[in-house]
Formats: structure tokens, sequence, C-alpha cells
């Protein structure tokens, strides 16, 4: 039990480290409460919540394991090397293409809101 616990301990600290570390996470971080916030205004549907909790999850994740490769190519390729840059590219590219479908999912959600919203005072 006590393995499994650790386990979580250093999950745990990976997060932190990660968010005192990645500008981006800070980013990722930011526009997610601003989501949530969003979602509480306009009282979005369970669905749309799920949605919105899946996007948060595919990109904070992506940013981590992004983080994580990103650490270990500069462990084994201190000096600039043509594969290691390719790997950290890849890596950043999942990153940008899983926080461009979380954004469009976003839009899809609280744009016609937003327009019914307007619509209430025009």
């Amino acid at each position: 039990m006590n393995k499994r616990i650790e386990s979580f301990k250093y999950a745990f600290r990976g997060i932190v480290l990660v968010l005192k570390s990645e500008k981006n996470m800070l980013i990722h971080l930011i526009i997610s409460i601003l989501v949530l916030i969003c979602g509480i205004l306009f009282q979005i549907s369970t669905t749309e919540w799920m949605i919105c909790l899946l996007c948060f999850g595919l990109v904070f994740s992506t940013e981590m394991i992004n983080t994580a490769i990103e650490t270990l190519v500069d462990l084994v390729s201190p000096n600039h090397h043509k594969l290691a840059g390719k790997a950290k590219d890849i890596a950043a590219g999942a990153v940008l293409v899983a926080a461009i479908f979380a954004a469009i999912t976003g839009l899809i959600i609280f744009i016609p809101k937003g327009l019914a919203l307007l619509n209430l005072f025009l």
C-alpha cells in the first residue's frame, strides 16, 4: 500500500514541477480557469462540461508528456542533434494539435451561448 501512496506522491510532484517550470502549462491553466468561469456563467450542460474536462485533460496531458520528452532528450543529447530536435518538435506539435482542437471545441460550445446573450441586448 505504501508503494501505491508513494506513486501518487511522485505523480503530484510531477504536476507541480510542470506548473512551476513551464510557462505554457500556466497559460493552459489560466485558459482552463476562464473556461470554467464561462461554463458557470453560461450554465453549460453536463455533456458540455464533460467535453470541456476531456479537453483540459488532453491539453494538460500532452503538455506534460511534451515536457517529459524535452527533459529526457536534453539529458541524453545535451548537444544539438537533428534527431533530438525532431523528437522535441514532434512532441511540441502534439501539444499544439491538442490545444487547437480544444479551442475549436470551446468555440463550438461557447459562441452560440455568447451570441444568444448578445441578442438579448440588441
